[in-house]
């Protein structure tokens, strides 16, 4: 599996107001069919899901991650009540007081939502916007389920019993606690740390531990480091920072062992869909575990051009860079073209084809052309593996 160092979208909310606590325990569900099969698209690395409310189609994120949460647009289309307001903050540490409020009903397929608490949030910042995200089908609302996941198959299925799903050939069990918002927290250990990582289906990234539990001058392990911007959350980006990938010969998740995966560092601790998607899974909260049955076994890789780049103001800007190479991007260089094809004069639409449809994926060598300090360079960049002995 290609590990690919590109922008991460996270959408990780945190509230934990007593308030809050019990805010997300309220809703029911209906099935009409002990196992309902759900549409699910998993596209850029996310599980999206079609939702119906008041008759009017949305896309929603699935995301264990977060609680459930609809965009402002939709808040007034739908002329919805506020409840309370609380602070919360996303995966970067940016914390803003939001409104929280109740979906009288949604229907995802034939399962029928009432009165699901959620968050209300703004979704149209440059990579929310361009994945035409709604709101998010969140832990709160996923709790009064059980959940089958197969992304390679874009299978979801939910039932209210986990007799529906045989956990038979699942291997693997984690064990979680839930956070207020239900949450998933796995208990894990990587280079002798123990910490609490968040099982996240709204993380495109594999494994994701917090810049705190790991030290860069540990020369027992190899590490690749960059700098700047490697991930957005509900707020946009976190300031600049120094990030690592390493190898780690041993990862504990939950008391299982897991080999040889590629670790990075940021703000937070995370296990995301770049892991999940070698497995099936059944998220089951009534006793709080996670089933797993493993379907692919390739060792992930680290590769990259060396830098990353956002779309700001309808430009593409280089947010990240690799430390130690001799890689001529630099940050903040505007890239103005990747193989001929431009990105200047880009309106919305163009600017989030690119977002989404990478000029460079699947290439390994690429013609760069960047202004920079009011210069225009070309450059051509190598495709590179790192942390491959």
């Amino acid at each position: 599996m290609k590990k690919s160092l590109f922008i991460f979208l996270i959408c990780y909310i945190t509230s934990v107001s007593a308030q809050g606590k019990r805010f997300f325990e309220s809703g029911e569900v209906v099935l009409i069919n002990p196992v309902e099969k759900i549409n699910l698209t998993f596209a850029n690395e996310l599980p999206l899901v079609n939702v119906f409310i008041n008759g009017k189609p949305y896309q929603f994120l699935f995301d264990t991650g977060a609680p459930t949460v609809i965009s402002s647009a939709v808040y007034n289309e739908l002329n919805l009540k506020k409840k309370h307001t609380s602070k919360v903050g996303d995966s970067q540490k940016n914390k803003q007081q939001q409104i929280f409020t109740e979906l009288p009903e949604m229907i995802v397929d034939q399962i029928v939502f009432k009165n699901i608490g959620a968050v209300v949030l703004d979704l149209e910042g440059p990579e929310f916007g361009c994945l035409k995200i709604d709101g998010i089908i969140g832990a709160n609302q996923m709790a009064k389920l059980f959940w089958r996941i197969n992304y390679s198959e874009n299978l979801l299925e939910a039932a209210k019993d986990l007799k529906e799903f045989s956990t038979n050939e699942y291997e693997t069990v984690f064990n979680f606690k839930p956070k207020p918002q239900k949450t998933p927290m796995i208990e894990s250990q990587i280079l002798d740390k123990k910490m609490n990582l968040t099982f996240d289906t709204g993380f495109t990234g594999g494994i994701k531990i917090s810049e705190n539990n790991y030290d860069p001058q540990n020369g027992k392990v190899q590490s690749v480091e960059t700098y700047g911007v490697n991930s957005v959350g509900a707020y946009g980006t976190g300031k600049p920072l120094s990030s690592y990938h390493f190898r780690a010969n041993e990862v504990m998740l939950a008391g299982q062992k897991f080999e040889n995966e590629i670790i990075m560092t940021g703000n937070s601790g995370l296990v995301g869909n770049e892991f999940l998607k070698k497995f099936k899974f059944i998220i089951d909260w009534q006793n709080n575990k996670v089933y797993l049955h493993r379907l692919a076994n390739i060792p992930p890789k680290l590769e990259s051009f060396g830098f990353a780049y956002r779309f700001i103001d309808l430009k593409a800007k280089v947010v990240l860079v690799f430390q130690g190479t001799s890689n001529p991007i630099k940050i903040d260089d505007e890239i103005l073209s990747i193989n001929n094809a431009s990105f200047e004069n880009l309106d919305k639409a163009s600017s989030c084809n690119y977002l989404l449809n990478r000029v460079e994926k699947g290439a390994n060598q690429i013609k760069v052309k960047v202004k920079r300090e009011g210069k225009i360079l070309d450059f051509t960049v190598d495709r590179k593996e790192y942390l491959n002995n």
